[in-house]
């Protein structure tokens, strides 16, 4: 950093001098010493915004800058019929002259990431298929699970990192509060052990949006640009990027879908973790996590048994089932199903209380 200081210092004193010896306005020493101050000032600034800039944008903007001015001095050149005395022909080459190269620079500066490799080597593929990106954000990755579904080869396409993502995953690893801390660990944790993965391609991209504050639509913006899909389990992310058009790839959706399908009637076999809240009850977990609510097994806590399915029941809090135990010796149609009559508040209210407390890790529903 204080060789970029010195750098900027003498460019600053250079200008002045230059201004002060050339004198580019028809004033004293200091009016002009002051006027190579503001420029040098200005160019300062502006050299400061061009180093949060990704290089692959400011290298589209100097490009579409060029084209354009080759463009505004064809046209130009086309006009040698006109009568270059005539005030309205210089105005229109003057305006030319300035709007194209605008213009350019504009257009330019907004789709430099096209200049980035994996971008061109996609554009000259000789089977011309077009390329998946999946831009992860910072929820899907400190969750953790996302490792375990590239390893299975279900998520195809390239994984994206956008760099304001690793520095939002580098200031909660960072960051005071353990938690907080050890949640940013692990998200760093997973990125590697993704990186290690064969068959799987990952890409750091360098493209930010800096009139753009908030993380989750700097990756909007990045998936509208890139063409690609978010992946991530923020619920709020999820219905945003739906309203703006781009496509999501949710974890906890996945995680959903995939919990087995059970029907009334059928049997199961579960292992009676603790009591229920209603007489007689005992509650057991499945390997996802859903909660299996099992009429008259209350004793049978600490035991693996079977049991008949009696209903299903989805609530705000995931998926339950409901089932009863039937004692050995008595017939299934002897036993009524009182469990299916159990209030569909008693049950919501059950999972809400055994929310962490569940003896695994496990995807919780979406709430809003």
């Amino acid at each position: 950093m204080g060789w970029f200081v010195l750098a900027r210092v003498l460019f600053v004193a250079i200008v002045a001098y230059a201004a002060a010896i050339l004198r580019p306005l028809s004033f004293g020493v200091p009016v002009n010493i002051v006027f190579g101050l503001i420029l040098a000032g200005i160019v300062v600034l502006f050299e400061a915004r061009l180093r949060e800039t990704a290089v692959t944008r400011v290298l589209g903007a100097l490009i579409g800058c060029a084209i354009g001015l080759l463009l505004s001095r064809a046209i130009t050149a086309g006009l040698f019929w006109a009568d270059p005395a005539d005030r309205r022909i210089q105005f229109l080459d003057s305006f030319i002259l300035i709007m194209l190269p605008y213009l350019g620079l504009v257009v330019g500066g907004k789709h430099g990431e096209w200049l980035e490799p994996a971008r061109l080597v996609g554009l000259f593929r000789a089977d011309g298929s077009e390329h998946h990106y999946r831009i992860l954000d910072t929820s899907v990755i400190i969750d953790g699970r996302i490792a375990d579904v590239c390893e299975t080869g279900f998520l195809d396409g390239t994984l994206v990192i956008p760099q304001f993502v690793l520095k939002e995953l580098q200031m909660v690893a960072d960051s005071s509060d353990s938690m907080k801390r050890n949640r940013g660990r692990r998200g760093l944790d997973i990125l590697q052990k993704i990186q290690k993965m064969s068959g799987v391609q990952v890409t750091i991209s360098d493209a930010d949006f800096p009139d753009i504050k908030e993380v989750d639509l700097k990756l909007i913006e990045l998936a509208r640009t890139m063409q690609g899909k978010i992946v991530t389990n923020d619920f709020n992310l999820n219905k945003v990027a739906q309203l703006r058009g781009v496509a999501v790839l949710n974890v906890n959706e996945l995680a959903n879908s995939l919990k087995p399908v059970v029907l009334p009637g059928e049997t199961m076999r579960v292992f009676i973790l603790k009591e229920g809240k209603e007489y007689n009850q005992g509650v057991a977990y499945l390997d996802d996590g859903t909660m299996v609510v099992v009429d008259n097994a209350r004793k049978m806590i600490s035991k693996t048994i079977d049991i008949v399915v009696t209903s299903v029941l989805q609530t705000t809090a995931g998926k339950m089932i409901f089932g009863r135990y039937i004692e050995p010796g008595i017939a299934p149609q002897a036993a009524a199903p009182s469990a299916a009559a159990t209030p569909a508040t008693t049950a919501t209210t059950e999972a809400r209380e055994d929310n962490g407390r569940r003896p695994r890790p496990t995807p919780q529903a979406q709430q809003t």
